[in-house]
């Protein structure tokens, strides 16, 4: 079994408040969720920042292939959005026979 972790460094565009971060944030993490049901999806850093995010992603799969896919596809969904712009993307595999 392969775990992969997949963290998104996100500059947000014109928002001024952390209310306006939700309204931004929310519905990003909601796609992703909607698109890969398997995924965990959360909004993981930069949680007092008006203008930044950061989303951590995990997956779960058999296959260490398919495991790279899924966070591939995460990361290209979120970098579609015209509303943010994508900083850093850093993928981390995990395998259970790693101590």
């Amino acid at each position: 079994m392969y775990v992969g972790a997949l963290t998104l460094d996100i500059l947000l565009g014109d928002v001024r408040s952390l209310k306006q971060k939700r309204s931004v944030v929310r519905p990003i993490i909601a796609e992703v969720q909607r698109r890969f049901p398997g995924v965990a999806v959360a909004e993981t850093g930069h949680l007092d920042l008006h203008r930044r995010t950061e989303i951590g992603i995990a997956v779960v799969s058999a296959t260490a292939a398919n495991c790279g896919a899924v966070m591939d596809d995460c990361e290209r969904l979120v970098a579609f959005h015209p509303e943010i712009e994508l900083l850093s993307a850093r993928q981390r595999l995990y395998n259970d026979n790693e101590d």
